[in-house]
This record gives structure tokens, sequence and C-alpha cells, in this order.
């Protein structure tokens, strides 16, 4: 092909990916995204600097796996884990204590758990670490300081869909399953699906074939049974992440506990997370009832 046709079918096709990267873009629908990205460091430090104690701990082998630990006030309290978003090659453990206080008042502790980020490493090396790491808290509770008793998940946008790598049954050791390990799981805005990344900019980093996409797409990958779970994405965001909001819900019902799913009022992407376990809003009131179950 070539001339007029073929300038024009590449300009389609450029029209695509654009639109495309615009629907998987969650900044699109922000003004400034810089100004959440501050504000979850701001709230971190402050957390890590408010808290006594807070450790910095060590679960895996790699420079990246480090967890930031606040133990529950009263000996046994739950223990709320958080993994941070950023698509996968953004953000640390080091933005992601902002919701700790909030915990800590409710009696339960917090950790939010880093991890090696893309293209140093693949998505199959990172989703590996994030298993590591839930399961070195579950193997060491008894050790840790607060001696944390049930653990929950959180998790939003890539941290999301790390949550959700980590409820398949395939994993655990000793044939452990995550509905009998995990108390529940909170997952905000994820993405599910991996297939439509490939043909983004997000894919740059992460070099996605058909087969890794599939791998590591969770809604493909649910077991039969899951842990109460709590799933929400903002009433601002992209048709894309709404979309697959709706179809994993759709997916994780007939295989959960219990399942509390909503579309979040006046709430983006970014400012979502924020709510978590923070009493009166919508998010913190779910999460906190499901972890007092």
């Amino acid at each position: 092909m070539s001339g007029p046709r073929a300038g024009e079918a590449a300009s389609a096709r450029s029209a695509d990916r654009a639109e495309l990267d615009r629907e998987y873009s969650p900044s699109s629908c922000v003004p400034d995204i810089r100004v959440y990205l501050d504000e979850y460091a701001r709230r971190s430090a402050a957390a890590r600097a408010g808290a006594v104690p807070h450790h910095c701990l060590r679960y895996g082998p790699r420079p990246e796996q480090l967890l930031d630990y606040f133990p529950p006030p009263c000996g046994g309290g739950p223990l709320q884990v958080y993994i941070h978003g950023g698509y996968w090659q953004e953000l640390s453990k080091n933005e992601s204590s902002f919701a700790a206080p909030g915990f800590l008042e409710s009696g339960a502790g917090f950790a939010a758990l880093g991890y090696g980020l893309a293209p140093l490493y693949s998505l199959d090396e990172i989703v590996t670490m994030v298993r590591e790491g839930l399961w070195w808290l579950v193997r060491t509770a008894p050790e840790l300081p607060g001696r944390p008793g049930s653990i929950h998940l959180s998790g939003s946008s890539a941290g999301a869909h790390l949550v959700a790598m980590a409820l398949s049954d395939d994993w655990l050791p000793s044939g452990r399953h995550p509905a009998d390990v995990f108390a529940s799981a909170t997952l905000l805005s994820g993405v599910y699906d991996l297939d439509p990344l490939r043909g983004t900019y997000v894919n740059d980093a992460l070099g996605l074939d058909a087969a890794a996409a599939v791998r590591n797409s969770p809604i493909t990958l649910l077991p039969d049974r899951l842990p109460p779970l709590v799933i929400a994405i903002g009433d601002n965001e992209t048709t894309a992440f709404t979309r697959q909001h709706h179809e994993f819900v759709a997916a994780a019902y007939p295989r959960a506990t219990a399942l509390t799913a909503f579309v979040a009022r006046d709430r983006n992407h970014f400012d979502l997370p924020m709510d978590l376990g923070v009493p009166g809003t919508q998010l913190g009131d779910a999460v906190l009832a499901r972890m007092s179950a």
C-alpha cells in the first residue's frame, strides 16, 4: 500500500493508539497528577515521623524488597497491607504509608510493601516479589512487633492488580489457599485484563507479549474461592478503567465470600486511596467494616 490510502491507514492507527493511550492514562482525568503524588509523599513522611514505633523490614534479597511496618497498637490486632500503584514502574513504599494513621487509630497495624519496578524487572518478577512479601508477613507475623493477627490486603491501580494476582491459588506453599490466609482484600481502580496495555505507552517499559499478558491477567486466574472483597473506583475515571472495574466485579462476585463494590462519589484515580482507613468516607467505612467483621 502506498500513496494517500497508506497515509490514511497510518493516520488511523496513530489516532487509535492515541485514544488507547488516553484511556489507559489515569492522569488524563486530573489537572495535575503531581499534586497527588506530592501529597502521598508528604502524608507518608508524616506517618513515619509520627508513629512510634515504625520499622523498615527486609522481606527478600533484592534491594527493593523492603516494607514499612507499623505494628498494631494492641497485640494481635489486624494488619492492613497496602501495595502501591504507578503502572509497575513508578512510586515506592516511601510514598505509600499515608493511610497508616487511620488504621492505627482504629486499632490495626499497617504495612506498605515495596517492590522492584519495570523495566529493571519483568512483570513476572514483580508479581513474584509481591507474593514473597505477603508470604513473609504471613509466616513471620507471630514474631513481629504487635504480633498481628488477621492480614488484610489493599492496593491501588497496579497495586490492585498485584493484590488480585496474590489471590490466585497456585503459589502459596503446602497447598494453602489465599481465601484461608488473607482475611480480606481491597482493590482500587485496578487493571485486571492486561492485553489492552500491550498497545499502549505503558508497555514500553513492561515489554509484555501476548503470553505474558495472559499469565498476568488476574481476571482469567480467579480461583473458585475468594476472601471478602471491597472493589472500588472513582467516578472521575476513564472509560477503560471503569470497564475493567465492572468486568472484574462481575467475575469476582460468585467466588467471593462477601463483596462490596461501588463507584466512589467525587473521587478520582489518585485521591481515592487517601480514603483508606478514614472513617466517614465511603471507602474508609467499607474497609474498616470488613476488618472488624
